[in-house]
């Protein structure tokens, strides 16, 4: 009898044990709620009046740019492909870049993204140097045009003098970094056995380092490929990819204009351009995290907020702008990469 009542009171430890922690993570996450979210209850109960007071035309104006901005990523993709001579409609460019997007932000990334979008163009009949190139220099181009952008931010907050020591040092180091990256690449490209040695030498010592296996041919096949790429770029392709790059970012940083019109609060060129490029930047290069989710709005709301945007309106538009260019999209996009994985219509 005693062993008995021994066993179940062992056996009773340790769901009181899970019981405890389900408690004390419960009591955590209120303490951080109340801590947090107390201070805000007036900016929130003032967003909640912005949001009732929003200009109806702004907020469609913003939906409508956001549009033409995927239509951008579309004419992007189309403009790519071409560049090897194949053809590929401006939709089936806006479908397979919403879904790859959905795709990369729960597997692999920009890695994954890349990958879904190779394998989906093959599927629509496009040959593999024109689904190369598709995966890889879509997301270069929009790089190149935040870099730039992330520039003139820059300038303007060190001409308003918004810029802290810490937040000039910090970037500053990055764009830096990604200054190097590029000179290091222009470098490789007209010295490339050397880039290619080097890049082998540099992933072996890491295999090494990480205990993985290393195969050497595939880095100089791939960046034998993506100099092949550039030939073809320089030979007059870069003109169209460049263009649906631009109309990409352009309207999707006039969705977030005209969310600040809808709010009554319209801003500057600088504020809205410092605003925009640097937060997007640093989303995409927080890696481990999907979507650059609270990278972004983070840094926006930081920069914004030193800029003499109020708090209240920061907040809506901020949140509002994530809605239309990442969330929704990203939730269209699931449904089409289920589309395009079961469709074998290689018809274009």
């Amino acid at each position: 009898m005693n062993k008995t009542k021994n066993n179940s009171f062992r056996s009773s430890v340790p769901k009181l044990k899970i019981q405890a922690g389900r408690y004390l993570l419960q009591l955590v996450l209120l303490g951080l709620a109340v801590h947090i979210i107390l201070p805000q209850f007036t900016t929130l109960e003032n967003s909640v009046h912005v949001i009732r007071t929003m200009i109806l035309w702004a907020v469609l104006t913003a939906v409508g740019a956001q549009i033409i901005s995927y239509f951008g990523s579309g004419y992007l993709l189309k403009e790519t492909v071409a560049i090897t001579g194949q053809r590929l409609p401006i939709i089936w460019g806006v479908i397979i870049t919403l879904a790859a997007s959905s795709i990369g932000l729960i597997a692999g990334g920009m890695v994954g993204n890349a990958a879904a979008t190779y394998k989906w163009m093959q599927k629509k009949g496009i040959r593999k140097e024109g689904a190369g190139l598709a995966g890889t220099l879509p997301s270069f181009y929009n790089n190149v045009v935040l870099f730039i952008l992330s520039i003139f931010g820059m300038i303007h907050l060190l001409i308003v003098h918004q810029l802290s020591n810490l937040q000039l040092i910090t970037f500053t180091a990055i764009l830096l970094v990604m200054g190097l990256c590029a000179g290091l690449f222009i470098w490789g490209y007209g010295h490339r056995q050397k880039f290619i040695s080097i890049s082998i030498g540099s992933a072996s010592h890491l295999s090494r380092l990480i205990h993985r296996p290393y195969t050497p041919h595939n880095t100089e096949e791939t960046i034998s490929k993506m100099f092949d790429s550039i030939d073809l770029l320089r030979n007059g392709g870069w003109r169209g990819p460049a263009a649906g790059a631009v109309i990409n970012t352009g309207f999707d940083m006039m969705t977030l204009y005209f969310l600040f019109v809808a709010t009554g609060h319209s801003v500057s060129p600088g504020v809205l351009l410092t605003g925009y490029g640097l937060p997007l930047l640093f989303g995409k290069m927080a890696f481990l995290i999907p979507g650059g989710v609270g990278v972004v709005e983070g840094t926006m709301a930081a920069l914004y907020s030193g800029l003499g945007v109020q708090s209240s309106i920061m907040v809506v538009v901020i949140l509002v702008y994530r809605m239309f260019s990442f969330w929704l999209p990203t939730l269209v996009g699931f449904p089409l990469a289920a589309y395009l994985q079961h469709s074998n219509d290689r018809s274009i």
